[in-house]
């Protein structure tokens, strides 16, 4: 990678390895080796099993919505394009309009993502900060159509209603969740962050990337 690429695009997706945290008693992440290169077999294959929530990814409507689409069958106009990323750091439990206000102007871009961390955690993080449902609604009547954020979940950790994720299946927004924005200014950039075609899948690993526009 070049100097210049290092300055115009950010990776925002964090390493997925065995370690990698996931919700508890989600499945992490974990691969063997089915063939290694030596003798008779020229090529390295490995198994890898995970959860689709492991890492950066993007939900379904799957995941909230009994009857809703699985991964695959979603459009991926939302999950590439303008975007903007907002920082609402250390904002508490819940990302309310006030934190993110200031960064509101009549050209919000269809993509929002907030920072919440100062610096993404390496573990569980069972205080993690979501959206507050109020916050949803209000952007998805600016027409945003894709809200992200730096943390586990767009809602609650300990919430068995999952408010905000019944927001975006009301209101058709897709969401990007464990993004990593401790190293990106605010501002507006391009969004890349396509999720596989998985056909039954509720969710997907993404490698989500942005670049300077």
């Amino acid at each position: 990678m070049t100097a210049d690429t290092q300055r115009t695009l950010w990776d925002i997706s964090p390493a997925i390895h065995a370690a990698a945290p996931v919700f508890p008693g989600d499945t992490p992440y974990s691969q063997q080796w089915c063939a290694t290169i030596g003798p008779g077999c020229p090529v390295n294959v490995s198994a890898i099993t995970l959860s689709p929530h492991v890492g950066a990814h993007a939900d379904a409507p799957l995941h909230y919505d009994p009857q809703g689409a699985a991964i695959g069958a979603v459009d991926l106009a939302p999950f590439l394009g303008r975007c903007r990323v907002i920082h609402a750091i250390d904002c508490g439990p819940l990302i309310e309009w006030r934190h993110i206000a200031h960064a509101i102007t009549p050209d919000l871009p269809a993509r929002v993502l907030v920072r919440t961390y100062q610096q993404a955690p390496a573990t569980w993080d069972g205080a993690l900060a979501a959206y507050a449902p109020e916050t949803v609604q209000r952007l998805a009547d600016l027409g945003v159509q894709l809200i992200g954020i730096d943390t586990a979940s767009i809602d609650p950790a300990s919430s068995k209603t999952l408010d905000s994720h019944q927001v975006i299946r009301q209101r058709n927004l897709r969401v990007l969740e464990n993004l990593v924005l401790d190293a990106v200014p605010a501002g507006d950039y391009e969004l890349i962050a396509l999720p596989l075609k998985l056909t039954e899948a509720d969710a997907s690993p993404v490698r989500a990337v942005l670049r300077a526009l």
